[in-house]
């Protein structure tokens, strides 16, 4: 628009359009090209430099705005091409056997959402992935199978569907499906485009390509996993949480106890966040996790914020609205949430609970005072679907 165009829509339009002609003519960069210009332009270039104002409305957005899109990845759609791949190439060949979600948004850079990555990973009963390490934060939230276990700098664990497991950046980590087991498929989350985006990424195979386990099984769950409760002199100076399994069931009980007491958000009802026991903080710098719970019949109202949210169905049926794009999901389904979309989400059901695992950016948008949040407040705060 150019400036004669905002003057009139500021004469048309009166006192209520002042900010908006404010911020189009005082704030923003409204140089239109001449000859001169672009010779000059053209001349900037030969030195690796350009003019600020030609790019500055792109860099420097009045609000977020996200590259991504939301996006529902149906789990009966994915999982027999999930299953596909464990016929068509072997953990060590692969490295890591995962079919990885990609954003439309962001095609070919391999994010899900923002700086968030997300895959599919299976093992087959007796296979075993060699261990490694890398910069990136890693989590894994179990969708189906038995007899799946990580190893986590020498910490076995055996997991369950709908366990939480972290990985943290640095430490040795390695997976597989016990002999007797059946095959296992989990979500994978790193925030390895965060990692790449800041040029900081390494990566290393364990010398022996394999651990030992030196600690008893699931000994995080047996020191750290009590509520309310911490050990004695267990020292612990890690910037993330010392328990690295967060259990289903225990989870779920939680979620209900708090149900049994609260009226819940009008955005997210029933919403708790995993946390590290020592410190009540995010359970890993970069990303943070947190299980919500929607009794039957919650209807919530939109709100936004900051931020990239990517969620796992682990119980129930229902839809979110985001963006004014309704998405219907069921259990084990996978959407996300781009930074500053509305959103809200509804249990279809009368009877049952629906709960949303998600995972997200959130603790890096709190850590950098980035973090802003705000409700819809027109149209009873609801979203209109296709508009």
């Amino acid at each position: 628009m150019s400036q004669q165009e905002n003057v009139q829509d500021y004469e048309l339009h009166g006192q209520g359009s002042h900010d908006r002609y404010r911020e189009d003519i005082l704030g923003r960069a409204n140089v239109a090209d001449s000859p001169e210009l672009l010779a000059y332009y053209k001349e900037l270039a030969k030195y690796n430099t350009g003019a600020l104002w030609t790019i500055a409305n792109k860099i420097e957005p009045w609000q977020p705005k996200s590259t991504s899109v939301p996006v529902l990845w149906r789990y009966r759609d994915l999982r027999k091409h999930v299953l596909k791949s464990a016929e068509l190439v072997t953990p060590e060949k692969a490295g890591r056997r995962v079919v990885y979600l990609e954003n439309p948004g962001k095609s070919g850079e391999g994010p899900a959402v923002g700086l968030l990555y997300s895959g599919l990973q299976i093992m087959q009963p007796g296979e075993a992935a060699s261990a490694h390490a890398h910069s990136s934060s890693a989590l894994r939230f179990i969708m189906e199978g038995r007899g799946a276990y990580t190893i986590v700098d020498g910490q076995k664990m055996l997991l369950e569907a709908n366990d939480f497991v972290l990985t943290p950046n640095g430490t040795w980590h390695e997976h597989g499906v016990e002999p007797d087991g059946t095959p296992c498929i989990w979500q994978d989350g790193l925030d390895m485009p965060l990692v790449n985006m800041l040029e900081a990424g390494f990566y290393k195979v364990h010398p022996d390509l394999h651990q030992a386990v030196t600690e008893p099984v699931d000994s995080s769950v047996a020191l750290w996993g009590a509520p309310a409760l911490r050990p004695q002199n267990i020292g612990w100076d890690k910037p993330y949480s010392p328990l690295f399994r967060y259990q289903w069931k225990p989870t779920y009980e939680a979620l209900k106890h708090y149900a049994s007491i609260s009226a819940g958000s009008p955005f997210d009802d029933i919403l708790m966040h995993y946390t590290n026991p020592l410190t009540g903080g995010h359970v890993m710098p970069t990303m943070g996790a947190s299980m919500q719970l929607l009794r039957p019949g919650f209807v919530g109202k939109a709100h936004r914020h900051t931020g990239s949210f990517i969620y796992q169905v682990a119980k129930g049926t229902g839809y979110s609205v985001i963006d004014g794009q309704r998405f219907d999901w069921q259990e084990r389904d996978i959407f996300c949430v781009p930074s500053w979309k509305f959103h809200e989400h509804v249990n279809t059901s009368q009877t049952e609970d629906a709960c949303l695992f998600c995972f997200s950016d959130l603790p890096v948008m709190l850590a950098l005072q980035l973090y802003y949040e705000e409700a819809l407040t027109e149209n009873n705060g609801h979203q209109r679907v296709g508009e």
